[in-house]
């Protein structure tokens, strides 16, 4: 999960997500708006004792912030059933697992020592059905191992090597995360083609001077970033009321057309191509 606003685990249950697999939070930046819903999450968490350890992710500025909420008001020396780990990160890859990376690098908001996030999916091969089915390899195991790369041996005594039912490489799917962002302009070198693009839109551009005054951007703005990055998809959030969805959209559809205006329990397919 990134950010944790207000309510996070009210909407996690109405969604029917569960709590089972959410181990690892990443945060933008420490404003409560993107971090006061860890109180109740943790809350939570301590009652159904759902999880064993879980992993929130941030600046040094950010975790501060954290620590003071979680051990100073949630928690004020109680015991948890699960660990609690405060990660003080810098930019840079953070983990990694077996599909994908992660990496963190900074964004500027308003002296809050800000962080974006990039995923970014391994190269693979795609397995090849009709091959593997030529070569009488039947679905189950085997096929599992030629994916994994490794060379197998049939009852009959063939080998099959893992080059045998691959395609050719194909770089992976690659998305972008961004909370409050003052010069999205500054963020070129990190999104560069991405699949997708997560970013806030809070004004328009008629208000631009609120936006820099607050350290915040705009639709347009965005989506010029977008579009010079030759990202495959946009996806708004943070957006002000102020405004219709229908401005917002139509600001930035005008520079980027491929942009989407995420609401809650929206989901999104990210795809290569």
């Amino acid at each position: 999960m990134i950010d944790c606003g207000e309510g996070t685990q009210r909407q996690i249950l109405k969604s029917g997500i569960g709590f089972k697999r959410l181990n690892h939070i990443l945060l933008t930046h420490g404003h409560l708006d993107h971090i006061l819903g860890l109180a109740g999450l943790i809350s939570t968490f301590m009652r159904w004792e759902a999880i064993e350890e879980i992993n929130i992710y941030g600046s040094r500025h950010t975790m501060e912030r954290v620590d003071d909420l979680i051990n100073g008001v949630v928690l004020r020396g109680a015991q948890t059933p699960m660990a609690i780990n405060l990660l003080d990160i810098k930019p840079g890859v953070i983990f990694e697992t077996e599909d994908f990376t992660v990496r963190a690098f900074p964004v500027e908001h308003r002296g809050s020592s800000s962080l974006g996030f990039r995923f970014d999916e391994f190269p693979r091969r795609p397995f090849l059905p009709e091959k593997a089915e030529a070569l009488g390899v039947a679905p189950g195991p085997w096929r599992k191992d030629l994916v994994a790369g490794k060379t197998i041996t049939l009852p009959d005594g063939r080998v099959i090597a893992p080059e045998q039912v691959l395609g050719e490489e194909k770089a992976g799917t690659s998305l972008v995360v961004v909370g409050d962002v003052g010069k999205p302009d500054r963020l070129l070198q990190y999104v560069r083609g991405a699949d997708a693009l997560v970013i806030e839109a809070t004004y328009l551009k008629e208000e631009t001077g609120m936006a820099q005054e607050f350290g915040h951007t705009t639709a347009g703005a965005v989506a010029a970033l977008a579009k010079e990055a030759g990202v495959g998809q946009l996806i708004l959030t943070h957006v002000s009321r102020r405004y219709s969805d229908e401005e917002i959209l139509a600001e930035a559809c005008a520079v980027f057309p491929n942009t989407s205006l995420a609401r809650d329990f929206d989901a999104f397919i990210i795809r290569r191509e």
